[in-house]
């Protein structure tokens, strides 16, 4: 099984990109992680909210396969504990899925078509984090869910 994480936009703060990077090689040692970035879109200014959220869903929808299980981070997803996010992994690694795909989505959330073709969401918090940060949280979650399933001494609980 291979992880893709799908973030809309680009890190531009070297301290995250950094963190990212630390997380990634970390990852590494347990599975294939794949990190994509949309680029943002030209010329947002001139477009509604609703016009963003249709483009960037159409370059998420075109990075993700018919047989891929897909979880969005949102606001108004699910929300687990770090224990209870591992579990959640190892349930879909039992699945014997080929891809198990996470979306990190742009400033206004994803398109309708997005939330269709989904197989659920996950929220980080209640709190609201800039979207660069979102993406260094969920990969460090990530990799503190694996070393738990390998009953690793990261988490301490």
């Amino acid at each position: 099984m291979r992880i893709k994480v799908i973030c809309i936009g680009k890190t531009d703060q070297s301290y995250l990109i950094e963190g990212e990077q630390i997380y990634l090689k970390r990852l590494m040692h347990y599975m294939s992680v794949e990190k994509i970035e949309i680029p943002d879109l030209k010329k947002q200014k001139n477009l509604s909210r609703d016009q963003i959220k249709q483009l960037e869903g159409k370059e998420i929808l075109n990075r993700i396969h018919a047989h891929d299980a897909v979880f969005l981070l949102d606001e108004r997803g699910k929300m687990y504990s770090s224990i209870d996010f591992s579990e959640f992994l190892q349930q879909q690694f039992n699945l014997s899925l080929k891809n198990l795909v996470f979306v990190i989505g742009g400033a206004y959330g994803f398109s309708d078509e997005v939330y269709v073709r989904a197989n659920g969401k996950i929220s980080l918090s209640k709190l609201t984090f800039s979207h660069q940060m979102v993406r260094l949280f969920f990969i460090e979650q990530l990799y503190r869910g694996l070393t738990i399933l390998r009953g690793e001494p990261y988490h301490h609980e």
